[in-house]
């Protein structure tokens, strides 16, 4: 499995008890929608490499992992710090306006002023703000990702449409 067809689910915090448990934070809204999951991808060397599932105890958004072949401390030590990865279709469905950032990509994007905007590029993250990017007329233009940004999410005609803040658009098309 490649690491794009798959979504970061945690990390390997670090062992637990003595039978090659480990213990993972999970890096997810709803840690329990993963109950029931058989198996996590771990990056090994820039490979991901499957481990089934034997006995997941979950505690908020932590929990503790019996692996299959997996039987000793030492097998467990190795694994502390290593990045969990599951397939994207594992993720839960989402519906009105909520989205996964990689989702996006390729949908149209129509503000209520401007009209239709162009394609979204992608989805850029940083610390404080994650960002829609759109060329328009060749120019970049950076939308926040915002609840009052955002007025509807239309997934059958890959549609998002905006209210961005007055003079935003403006800004990058004539500035």
């Amino acid at each position: 499995m490649q690491k794009e067809d798959c979504f970061y689910f945690g990390k390997v915090i670090k062992t637990h008890g003595i039978k090659g448990e480990i213990s993972i934070r999970i890096d997810a809204d709803d840690p329990a929608a993963y109950r029931g999951i058989a198996f996590i991808l771990l990056e090994i060397h820039k490979n991901l490499i499957p481990f089934f599932i034997e006995k997941i105890s979950l505690h908020s958004n932590k929990a503790y992992l019996k692996l299959q072949d997996v039987d000793t401390i030492a097998q467990a030590t190795e694994m502390a710090g290593l990045e969990i990865f599951l397939p994207l279709e594992l993720l839960p469905k989402l519906s009105g306006n909520k989205f996964y950032f990689h989702e996006i990509p390729g949908f149209k994007i129509v503000d209520e002023s401007f009209g239709l905007l162009g394609k979204i590029e992608q989805v850029l993250e940083y610390p404080s703000q994650a960002l829609i990017q759109v060329f328009v007329n060749n120019k970049e233009v950076l939308i926040p990702i915002q609840e009052e940004v955002i007025t509807r999410l239309d997934r059958r005609s890959k549609t998002m449409y905006i209210k961005a803040p007055e003079g935003l658009i403006e800004l990058y098309v004539n500035g």
